[in-house]
């Protein structure tokens, strides 16, 4: 193992080790297998959105990115790469000392036909909840096949925006505040599709495609 996976697998087990209040904790951790991932992990300017997007963009989320200086945002979570295949040493350690270190959910991408991450951090974690983020349509059926008695929630294939709210409903159980930004943001969908049926009646059906594709 070299010395900065031993320092990193050190550091997460000594967070676990920590007495810190759940407000100085990030509520969802978000891994991935590489930072190929990134674009659907976080969303990409030319692609879909992704988590990041819900979470900052959509909610209210700040990215805590060192344990001795959370944000002051009350929403928090944390980002890593974390390879099934290449450290599993890490990825056994991440999960196990995941609900130690205050998070109360998880969230997992991984592309490829041997997409492991997901389906083993629910393993190592559970009880914890766990979404997963098939990042490729071939990496579906490796995310969502996890046999009876070991759960794994997963979105469609590169939707990680999706499991973002997701994570967001779960949080929400137990905090008012939440719930209310979800809401928001669904009355906000809402809105806008109601304006885009009002627009399209009102324009005629070439109108209203002249205005769109401007």
């Amino acid at each position: 193992m070299s010395e900065t996976l031993a320092n990193l697998i050190d550091a997460l087990r000594a967070e676990a080790e920590r007495d810190r209040p759940p407000e100085d904790t990030p509520d969802v951790g978000i891994v991935m297998g590489s930072d190929s991932d990134l674009d659907v992990m976080m969303g990409s300017e030319t692609g879909r959105p992704g988590a990041y997007d819900a979470f900052v963009g959509e909610l209210g989320f700040a990215e805590q990115t060192s344990a001795d200086d959370p944000p002051d945002e009350r929403f928090t979570f944390e980002t890593y790469v974390v390879s099934a295949h290449r450290t599993p040493e890490l990825m056994y350690a991440y999960a196990e000392t995941a609900a130690e270190r205050g998070l109360d959910v998880l969230i997992a991408g991984a592309g490829g036909k041997s997409a492991d991450l997901p389906n083993m951090t629910a393993s190592i974690a559970y009880p914890l909840p766990v979404i997963g983020v098939p990042v490729q349509e071939k990496s579906v059926d490796s995310v969502i096949g996890m046999p009876t008695g070991a759960p794994l929630v997963a979105v469609d294939a590169g939707k990680s925006f999706n499991a973002a709210l997701s994570a967001a409903q779960i949080l929400a159980r137990e905090h008012e505040e939440l719930r209310e930004r979800l809401v928001d943001y669904h009355e906000g969908l809402e809105d806008e599709v109601a304006t885009t049926s009002r627009d399209l009646h009102d324009l005629g059906t070439p109108g209203f495609k002249q205005r769109r594709d401007q």
